[in-house]
């Protein structure tokens, strides 16, 4: 028998032929290159909070600089159970039930693959945040793509249609990237019947709780009989604008937190044990510091429908997070997609943005929508809207 050659070896795996690499920091890259204004990933241009970093830099001189608890630090885990039972009313053990991770992003893959077996099938509304499919795929189960309805609602019937005998999961995101939807009693209420009814588990992705200007934060854990089936990925990065920390938590039923740590800790080790300290303090910082954030940004985000709508983008105002997805078809030129005008738009306005179709299963369903974000300083706010209307001038 003839042995394999060197070369047949070198290949990726089958499970990273699957997916691609993130679109959304390609875009980073693209705008980098073209000296554009970055509206593409979600990380503000703006300062942390001087007490957040203050906080930080003082435990790194008192020498908090080895491993904190694999799980996460103590201080950082009674921190987030006290967050969440005076900002969420939620009441939880953090012994029993806290995983701290590295960013909101390793608590999805980390509680999926330490939560769910091959095979099992997963329903993800779309639009959806990318990491979500590669997700699915890496931890063995079956990502099962479901629209929402109209005006990006969730539509529980339509989830009813993707039911099979080996879907185990839901994940939602609220408030929502990319659309800035935020769910509301309604649609939480027949989501968390729909879970119920068939015996499901609900991966919530929440990094945004504290980022909405529509009534308050929907969180599963509220409801009676979610707690046991509810798996809620949240972190600092968004609420804090420290997104380079990457400091993040999942919050599971007891009888689920042990695979979520084994996973975390082959996966990671831990999160860097200074900047838990620091976080531990902001999350018991007081309603005034939430307040300001939340009106910052709706300031930011009226600034930016107005530009938008007056460039010839279409959109709805966001209710939460602080993403926009416009409608370009007026903006388009014949036959071309969302990729192209994306890339169009980077040269020639300086603006760089995510193509929608990143954020479907199938491109065609977005390819007439592009997303911006605008976790960024007024002033590149306003630049950004004054490139897109002599842009859209000169067209």
């Amino acid at each position: 028998m003839t042995a394999p050659s060197p070369a047949s070896r070198l290949r990726v795996s089958r499970k990273a032929e699957l997916f691609m690499e993130s679109v959304i920091r390609e875009m980073t890259r693209v705008a980098n290159a073209h000296d554009a204004l970055n509206l593409a990933q979600g990380f503000p241009d703006f300062p942390a909070p001087d007490a957040l970093k203050e906080a930080a830099v003082r435990a790194i001189r008192e020498d908090v600089n080895q491993y904190a608890i694999t799980w996460g630090a103590t201080k950082l885990r009674a921190a987030i159970g006290t967050f969440m039972q005076e900002r969420r009313g939620v009441a939880i053990e953090p012994d029993e039930q806290v995983t701290v991770v590295c960013g909101g992003t390793e608590g999805m893959i980390a509680a999926m693959m330490g939560i769910l077996d091959p095979g099992d099938e997963v329903l993800i509304p779309e639009p959806f945040y990318e990491n979500y499919g590669p997700d699915g795929i890496l931890s063995g189960a079956v990502p099962v793509f479901v629209p929402l309805g109209e005006g990006f609602r969730l539509d529980v019937e339509i989830l009813r249609a993707a039911l099979t005998p080996a879907t185990r999961a839901v994940v939602l995101n609220t408030p929502h990237n990319p659309t800035g939807r935020v769910f509301d009693e309604a649609e939480m209420d027949a989501l968390c019947t729909f879970v119920q009814e068939h015996d499901l588990l609900l991966f919530t992705d929440e990094i945004y709780e504290e980022i909405l200007y529509t009534g308050p934060h929907q969180c599963p854990l509220l409801r009676p009989g979610m707690a046991e089936r509810t798996v809620v990925i949240s972190g600092a990065s968004k609420t804090y604008s420290i997104t380079g920390w990457r400091i993040g938590w999942v919050i599971s039923p007891p009888e689920l937190t042990s695979g979520v740590r084994k996973v975390h800790d082959f996966l990671t080790v831990g999160a860097a044990a200074p900047l838990q300290e620091a976080v531990a303090e902001a999350l018991l910082w007081e309603d005034s510091y939430y307040e300001a954030m939340r009106q910052e940004y709706r300031l930011r985000r009226d600034r930016m429908v107005v530009d938008l709508r007056a460039a010839g983008f279409a959109c709805e105002v966001p209710e939460g997070a602080y993403y926009i997805m416009a409608d370009c078809r007026e903006l388009q030129q014949p036959g071309e997609n969302d990729v192209d005008f994306a890339m169009r738009l980077v040269r020639e306005a300086g603006v760089a943005t995510v193509p929608g179709s990143s954020f479907y299963q199938d491109p065609k369903d977005g390819m007439h929508l592009t997303r911006f974000c605008y976790a960024k300083k007024m002033g590149t706010l306003e630049a950004a809207g004054q490139r897109l209307r002599k842009w859209a001038d000169r067209r």
